[in-house]
């Protein structure tokens, strides 16, 4: 599959992809000719780069979980981190929470 088309299903910009590839968040495809050649499976990790840029992960973040063994990428250091990332969140939520609550009860309290 060639770019266009990886741009196309995915919803990232070309100039998105190739600067995956030069991170090396993404393995460099082969070639034919000088064309690089996509497979499914760079889709799916495409997809997944651009969902968790819109979680707040960083390209940084990324680089430091998305590794290769044997020419595959390493799914469960993924999960794992997706999994920390989601409690993360979670005690967020609960700070802003208490936040709220903090909010509410001062709001209460002023009389006008």
């Amino acid at each position: 599959m060639y770019i266009g088309e990886i741009s196309k299903q995915t919803g990232l910009s070309i100039k998105a992809i190739r600067f995956y590839e030069e991170r090396g968040l993404i393995q460099t495809p082969e070639r034919k000719g000088r064309y690089r050649i996509y497979r499914p499976k760079d889709i799916e990790l495409l997809i997944l780069i651009k969902e968790a840029k819109a979680l707040g992960v960083t390209l940084s973040q990324l680089e430091g979980v998305i590794v290769y063994k044997n020419g595959q990428v390493d799914w469960t250091k993924i999960k794992l981190f997706l999994s920390e990332f989601r409690e993360q969140l979670v005690v967020k939520i609960s700070d802003l929470n208490s936040k709220i609550a903090n909010i509410d009860r001062c709001y209460e309290q002023i009389t006008c």
